[in-house]
């Protein structure tokens, strides 16, 4: 009988089958486990996502800022804000080559896909490992419309599949010619437009329907990086990438290499923006055009008075004079302020530099005029009877302990009130302000236009309370307009995109301010000014008036003077009130002044200046002669005393009689 095997070899055979068994069981289970618990939290980390998806539905109620163009008076556009959307043109209406161009760029397979492009995803990745760097990106343009319309552009995991579950519902709810349409009328593409409309409209000023092969190469180069490739501001950087765009339209079949290569650049437009000085304006509209329309989502067209010629003139102007002292003012500030006799501003400078500081040093800087008050004492002082030929002795004076100083300490007798506004002398205006009374004074100053407040202190007269420049300059235009007071504005009209007018300026102003004989008189005195005083080198081969002023120690100074055409103020200082060395308005103010006045007036006639009722006369009288040679210019020195101005009337009221 064969003998049994002991028990303990028989179970030593077996338990390694059973061990390894139980193992791969144990394996498999765990497997199966881990995968079902992965798939569950996937499935539900999927499901917290699309719990914050929003609708895809409300894709045309996407909320967004309203859109304000600001034009030039010329129709120009030289500013916008907020988000500029154009009018929507459906994918058929657009050229072909503007299709290709984008779909050549950013999505060749976009009518192959079902949202997103697994061979583009592949072959991104195959490009991005091989340049060992992102090259490539594998977003379609169902994704990228995706993200831009509905997600924020953080670079997580959630984000990027939140946007490939909605390109997948997008896809589902619309057809590919509805994503195309929303995508080319809602993307981005620089200088605050979106869609191609208000793109080809801002960069070309023609409608998108109407691109050639060129632009439409630009406008689908913009998908990128819009603000690098703006053809305003990098035309350059623009012309390379449109190129890039061409290259890409062979490649993809739908240009030869000779058609691409007899693309055209367009024809670069003159630039619609004076420069960055001029957002000193644009803000300064928008300040004030809350007050004109109730904004709400209405996009609008707002036309300005901004003379871009103008503008420009004063930008640079402003940036010579500063450039040629040669750090000899140091880090001063200037601002300048032109207007029509009307009120109309034409041109402003808030600043050296917008980028730097938004600060509008022309309408928000309260400062001290100086002498550059020192005209509404003088009005003051004529609209109570005295007149340019005034004697006033110029000596030391005291008032209530407070001692006036005229600059360096001179004095120079007994002058006339014409000589004293020429040569600025301050005892002389102190006087004249005592005489007519302080609070006339300051009602003088505010019939004319000016709106800060003022303290009737002696000093007054020497220009110790602070104004802003704008003011101050839109008081000088009655002198330039025949006596009448301008508010000074920036809006001439308002329209929304459909061109429904929504808001129209009329009206002159708050009327007539100053009468005949003391607006002669002072035109009288502001001209000798400007011919033999403190103004002299601002004078101009042309009738002009205007007066210095420097504040004391320096801090600041000005020249405002007007022809019958402008009227133009000019300020520098330091925002911190540091004084500046030696600089009077007689100096740098003055010179800026001149070089801008003689620019804006070239191709314009002389005009003369209102005169007064005596100076008219004169003229009749001087153009009745034969041979009569005087002009209004030359007459403004004719009358002499108050006898005059009484005769004048008479001669005036017998002329209406008849």
């Amino acid at each position: 009988m064969a003998k049994k095997e002991p028990k303990t070899k028989r179970s030593s055979r077996r338990r390694p089958v059973g061990r390894k068994r139980s193992l791969f069981r144990t394996l498999l289970y765990a497997g199966l486990l881990f995968g079902a618990w992965s798939v569950i939290a996937s499935g539900g980390l999927l499901a917290y996502y699309a719990w914050e998806l929003p609708e895809v539905n409300a894709v045309g109620q996407v909320a967004r800022q309203p859109s304000v163009t600001l034009l030039a008076a010329d129709g120009s556009v030289f500013a916008t804000y907020g988000d500029l959307y154009g009018a929507t043109v459906d994918v058929h209406a657009l050229p072909e080559i503007l299709i290709q161009a984008v779909l050549a760029t950013e999505d060749r397979r976009f009518y192959d896909h079902f949202g997103i492009d697994l061979i583009g995803l592949a072959r991104a990745a195959w490009v991005n490992l091989r340049a060992g760097e992102i090259r490539q990106g594998g977003s379609t343009i169902t994704q990228q419309l995706a993200k831009n319309l509905f997600l924020n552009p953080e670079r997580t995991v959630r984000r990027k599949v939140q946007e490939m579950m909605l390109a997948l519902l997008l896809e589902r709810r619309f057809d590919k010619d509805q994503i195309l349409t929303i995508y080319l009328n809602r993307i981005y593409l620089g200088a605050g437009t979106y869609g191609m409309e208000a793109a080809a409209q801002r960069y070309f000023a023609k409608s998108a329907r109407e691109v050639g092969l060129y632009e439409a190469a630009i406008l689908a180069g913009l998908l990128q990086a819009p603000s690098r490739y703006n053809p305003v501001r990098n035309p350059r950087r623009a012309q390379r990438r449109a190129e890039q765009v061409l290259a890409k339209l062979v490649d993809a079949g739908y240009l030869s290499a000779a058609q691409a290569a007899a693309a055209e650049p367009p024809v670069r437009r003159r630039r619609v923006a004076a420069g960055q000085g001029s957002r000193y304006f644009a803000d300064w509209v928008m300040e004030r055009l809350g007050g004109y329309i109730n904004l709400g989502d209405r996009d609008v067209r707002v036309r300005t008075t901004l003379d871009l010629d103008l503008q420009r003139a004063a930008e640079a102007n402003t940036a010579a004079l500063i450039a040629g002292a040669k750090g000899r003012l140091g880090t001063v500030q200037a601002a300048l302020v032109a207007m029509a006799p009307g009120g109309a501003v034409r041109a402003m400078v808030g600043g050296r530099d917008y980028q730097k500081s938004q600060f509008n040093r022309a309408t928000q800087a309260l400062r001290q005029p100086g002498s550059a008050f020192k005209p509404f004492v003088y009005l003051a002082g004529l609209e109570r009877g005295l007149t340019p030929d005034t004697v006033i002795d110029d000596t030391p004076i005291s008032i209530d302990g407070w001692q006036p100083q005229n600059y360096r300490g001179v004095h120079y007798g007994r002058v006339t009130l014409r000589e004293a506004l020429a040569r600025s002398i301050n005892t002389v205006a102190v006087q004249v302000s005592e005489r007519a009374g302080r609070r006339r004074v300051i009602e003088a100053a505010q019939r004319l236009g000016v709106t800060s407040r003022l303290r009737a202190h002696p000093s007054l007269a020497l220009g110790t309370s602070e104004v802003t420049l704008i003011e101050l300059t839109a008081a000088y235009g009655a002198f330039a307009n025949g006596g009448r007071a301008v508010w000074p504005y920036a809006i001439e009209e308002v329209r929304d995109t459909g061109g429904k007018l929504l808001y129209r300026r009329f009206g002159s102003g708050p009327g007539q301010v100053v009468d005949a004989r003391a607006l002669g008189a002072m035109n009288d005195m502001l001209t000798t000014v400007m011919r033999t005083g403190t103004g002299r080198s601002a004078r101009l081969e042309r009738p002009a008036a205007g007066k210095t002023g420097t504040s004391q120690e320096y801090r600041d100074a000005w020249f405002i003077g007007y022809t019958a055409d402008l009227i133009t103020g000019v300020w520098l200082g330091n925002d911190d009130g540091r004084p500046m060395p030696s600089v009077t308005g007689s100096g740098a103010p003055a010179r800026l002044w001149k070089s801008f006045m003689t620019t804006a007036h070239l191709g314009k006639p002389p005009r003369p200046l209102p005169a007064a009722a005596s100076q008219a006369v004169a003229s009749v009288v001087a153009a009745r002669k034969p041979g009569g040679a005087e002009t209004l210019f030359d007459l403004t020195r004719a009358s002499k005393g108050r006898s005059w101005w009484r005769k004048a009337w008479e001669l005036m009221d017998r002329r209406a009689d008849r």
